[in-house]
C-alpha cells in the first residue's frame, strides 16, 4: 500500500506502515509498567510517539536509532502537538518499504556533482594542493557522496555533504575571479573541497544514510581538528613543502570563523577568510530553504536557533 507520510496525519487516524525509530528508549511510567519512548521520521517530518506496557525488544537498543520499523498505532495530541500511540511495533524487512519515502535526499544529480567537483580540482593549478586533494577524495571513497553534511541545522539529509560542498565550490570558484588581487584560487579551492571531509568520521551513520550521532573521535576532536590532521599526514606522504600544507590546515581549522562557533583559530589569510563567508552563505541559504518548505507565504518563522531570529517567507 502507498506509504503514509507524517505530515499528512490527521487526529484518530489509524496508522500503520514503515518509519524510521529515532530516540527510542525504553522507560518507566509513574505507576512502575515498562514504555517504548521514541519519534517516528519520514521524509516528511516526524512524530513522537508511545507504546505503553511495553518490554522490548525494539527500541531496547541504541542501535535502533534510524533503523525502519513496522508500526501501527493511532493518531492522537499531546499539549497541542500529534503524538502517535502504539499497538504493535517490529523491525521491517527490505523489499516492505521504499527508501525514498523513509529518507530526504539532496535534490542533486550525484553523478554530474562528482564530476564538475573532479573538473574543478584538475584546474587547480598548484601541483601539491591538486595532488592532495585528489588522494583525500580518493580516499573518501563512497562516503563523500552518501554522508549528511550535519546531524541538524542544515543539509543533513543523504549526500547533504556532497551537495554542501559542490555549492561552495561554485562559489568558491566565482568569488576567486572576482578577488583574483587578493585571493590564490588553488588554495581557495582545496580549502573549500576538504573543510569538511572529516565529517564522514565525526558524524555515525545509520544503513539508511542518516546521522544517528556523533562518533566518540568526533566528539573527542571534531571534523576540523581531525581533517587539518588527514591534511598534515597526506601532505608529508607527498613531500609537500610545509608551508603549504599549514595554509591548507589553516583553512580548516578556521572556517568556522570564531571560536565560539567551533574554530581553533580564526581565519587569518585572505583565502580562510573568504572560506568562512562562503560557508556561511550556503549554510544560512540552506536554512532559509529547508525552513520555507513548511511554511505559508507571508508569515513568519518560529525563532530559528542557528539564525537567532525568525525569518520572513514572501511571494
Amino acid at each position: 500500500m502507498p506509504h503514509k507520510t507524517i505530515d499528512r496525519f490527521v487526529i484518530n487516524e489509524d496508522i500503520s506502515g514503515v518509519y524510521l525509530m529515532r530516540n527510542c528508549a525504553i522507560k518507566t511510567s509513574a505507576n512502575g509498567s515498562s514504555f517504548l519512548a521514541c519519534s517516528l521520521s519520514d521524509n516528511s517530518g516526524s512524530i513522537d510517539a508511545k507504546f505503553w506496557n511495553y518490554t522490548g525488544p525494539v527500541g531496547a537498543s541504541s542501535s535502533d536509532d534510524g533503523r525502519p520499523v513496522l508500526v501501527r498505532g493511532k493518531v492522537g495530541e499531546f499539549k497541542g502537538v500529534n503524538q502517535l500511540t502504539l499497538s504493535a511495533v517490529r523491525y521491517a524487512e527490505e523489499g516492505e518499504y521504499d527508501k525514498k519515502d523513509l529518507v530526504a535526499v539532496a535534490p542533486i544529480d550525484l553523478t554530474e556533482a562528482g564530476k564538475k567537483i573532479r573538473e574543478l580540482v584538475n584546474s587547480i593549478a598548484d601541483l601539491d594542493y591538486r595532488s592532495i586533494c585528489e588522494v583525500m577524495l580518493d580516499r573518501q571513497g563512497k562516503a563523500f557522496s552518501v554522508w549528511p553534511a550535519a546531524k541538524t541545522v542544515h543539509h543533513s539529509f543523504v549526500s547533504g555533504l556532497m551537495m554542501h560542498t559542490y555549492n561552495m565550490l561554485k562559489t568558491a570558484d566565482l568569488l576567486a575571479g572576482q578577488y583574483k588581487e587578493v585571493i590564490d584560487r588553488d588554495l581557495l579551492i582545496a580549502g573549500t573541497l576538504l573543510h569538511d571531509f572529516a565529517k564522514t568520521q565525526e558524524l555515525a551513520c545509520s544503513a539508511l544514510g542518516i546521522v544517528t550521532d556523533y562518533t566518540v573521535k568526533g566528539q573527542l576532536l571534531g571534523h576540523l581538528v581531525m581533517g587539518a590532521n588527514a591534511v598534515s599526514e597526506v601532505a608529508a606522504e607527498l613531500g609537500v613543502p610545509e608551508k603549504k600544507a599549514v595554509l591548507l590546515e589553516h583553512m580548516i581549522l578556521s572556517h568556522h570563523g570564531e571560536p565560539e562557533f567551533g574554530a581553533a583559530v580564526v581565519p587569518m589569510c585572505a583565502e580562510a577568510e573568504l572560506l568562512h563567508l562562503i560557508d556561511l552563505i550556503d549554510s544560512r541559504m540552506e536554512i532559509y530553504a529547508e525552513t520555507f518548505k513548511n511554511m505559508e507565504t507571508d508569515t513568519f518563522s518560529e525563532r530559528i536557533f542557528a539564525l537567532e531570529k525568525k525569518i520572513f517567507k514572501h511571494k
